[in-house]
């Protein structure tokens, strides 16, 4: 579960991003000054930063210095302001991305998943993958269910490890097909990820009819459920 710091002095606003943010099952600390944010920041504690650029007592690009003194979580700033040199100044100070308002909440959401799915893959070296009895070794390419070797596919191999980087958040099938094209450059459409998901469940689920881990969200897409 992704854990977000949203600095924002607007209380409206703050309304509907909490809603967006806790429906896709991110864990969300809400900060309305430059005061608070500097109270709640922990290197280490999040794993991105919503930012308002305008604030009460200061500005989020300040705030942006702060935390890249000593931390590369990514940022995205929020500002009314679509001024180039505005823009310019925030990505040069360190932010990944910047949101001008009045924005929608689906693209918001979908350019923060984009900056933690891009955050998940640059990390150190992760050999390893864990979660509800299954383990993947991502240098050996294989896949095991509480130690027994598991025969996957190519595609459903990406796709289980695709959703263990992202455990607890909501995936688009439209987020998902642009990560399963296959060497060949031929494209995976919905109706073939529809059987590559019903196929994976039946390799990792206990009951792949009322499945645990692997789940579907209506409307929306899908999400690995942590057990436990």
């Amino acid at each position: 579960m992704s854990n977000i710091l949203l600095l924002e002095d607007d209380l409206s606003l703050i309304n509907g991003l909490s809603f967006a943010f806790k429906k896709q099952g991110f864990e969300l600390n809400i900060a309305r000054t430059l005061k608070e944010a500097k109270e709640l920041w922990t290197d280490g504690k999040y794993d991105l930063l919503v930012l308002d650029v305008s604030l009460p007592d200061g500005s989020g690009f300040e705030f942006c210095k702060r935390v890249r003194l000593t931390s590369k979580v990514p940022i995205t700033f929020l500002t009314a302001s679509d001024e180039e040199t505005s823009i310019i100044m925030g990505l040069d100070i360190g932010g990944d991305d910047y949101i001008t308002k009045p924005f929608k909440l689906g693209v918001l959401v979908s350019r923060i998943n984009a900056l933690l799915r891009r955050a998940n893959s640059f990390q150190a070296a992760d050999t390893e993958l864990h979660s509800n009895g299954i383990k993947v070794l991502l240098l050996q390419g294989q896949v095991f269910k509480n130690g027994e070797l598991l025969d996957l596919t190519a595609a459903e191999y990406k796709l289980l490890c695709l959703f263990m980087r992202n455990p607890s958040m909501v995936l688009t099938k439209g987020q998902i097909l642009d990560k399963l094209w296959d060497c060949d450059g031929n494209y995976i459409d919905s109706s073939t990820l529809t059987v590559y998901m019903r196929r994976l469940r039946m390799k990792i689920e206990d009951n792949p009819s009322e499945p645990q881990m692997l789940l579907t969200v209506r409307g929306m897409g899908y999400k690995w459920n942590i057990i436990g």
